[in-house]
């Protein structure tokens, strides 16, 4: 069983609420404080946040729909593993496949609108992080999964945005690793795809979404030569 020590910024200072304890927790497991296999007890949790078990029952219940964690029968919750490089490269198999068309087909059936709304969600990250921590990297991966959920969305495919939101996928690669560029340039990505889709023209979106995906994947591939993952 892990042993749960916080620093003390860590220890909410206000009345906690499912969502405080939620985030802490959560940033926890993406900074790797909560090591993957570590098992959790409720307990020892709530007395670390100084909080009721109530709140962190709440909270864990989240983090197992995100992926984060896993409830095993008669043993509790463990923090789920990173995810290997055989699943990395099927997951931007899965993305190569349905994200460019997506996008592309976006380019063809977005309104001015919607392209109104995506700018708005380009133009909400004020800020590139330059710090390797979850609460650093926190709006980033916001602004990943929101960006990313309206193309899925203006694709016209239902299906396909409520794939990629149980995915969590941006959640998952970005626990792999934060590092200094990573932000820089997955924002300005995500600039050239606006500019496609604004254009109308889908081939110019599903270049501008490969690109990205590409871009990606190799940024992150060399964390698994990596030996301090864990």
């Amino acid at each position: 069983m892990v042993e749960i020590q916080l620093s003390s910024d860590r220890v909410p200072q206000r009345r906690i609420l499912t969502d405080d304890v939620y985030e802490t927790v959560k940033a926890m497991v993406m900074d790797h404080d909560l090591a993957p296999g570590a098992h959790l007890n409720i307990d020892a949790l709530a007395r670390a946040l100084q909080v009721s078990q109530t709140p962190v029952r709440e909270a864990l219940a989240r983090l197992e729909s995100d992926g984060l964690i896993v409830k095993q029968p008669l043993r509790g919750y463990t923090i789920a593993p990173l995810l290997s490089r055989e699943e990395f490269e099927q997951l931007f198999e899965l993305r190569f496949l349905l994200e460019p068309w997506a996008a592309a087909r976006a380019a063809e059936l977005s309104t001015a609108a919607q392209h109104r709304q995506l700018e708005a969600a380009f133009d909400d990250l004020k800020d590139i992080p330059s710090e390797g921590t979850y609460d650093a990297y926190r709006a980033l991966t916001a602004h990943d999964e929101r960006f990313h959920a309206l193309i899925h969305t203006f694709s016209g495919n239902p299906l396909l945005a409520t794939t990629f939101e149980r995915l969590h996928a941006h959640l998952h690669i970005f626990r792999l690793y934060y590092g200094s560029g990573i932000g820089a340039s997955a924002v300005d990505e995500h600039r050239h795809i606006v500019e496609a889709i604004r254009s109308g023209r889908p081939e110019n979106a599903d270049v501008a979404m490969r690109a990205h995906l590409t871009a990606s994947r190799d940024r992150l591939r060399p964390v698994f030569d990596r030996t301090d993952l864990d």
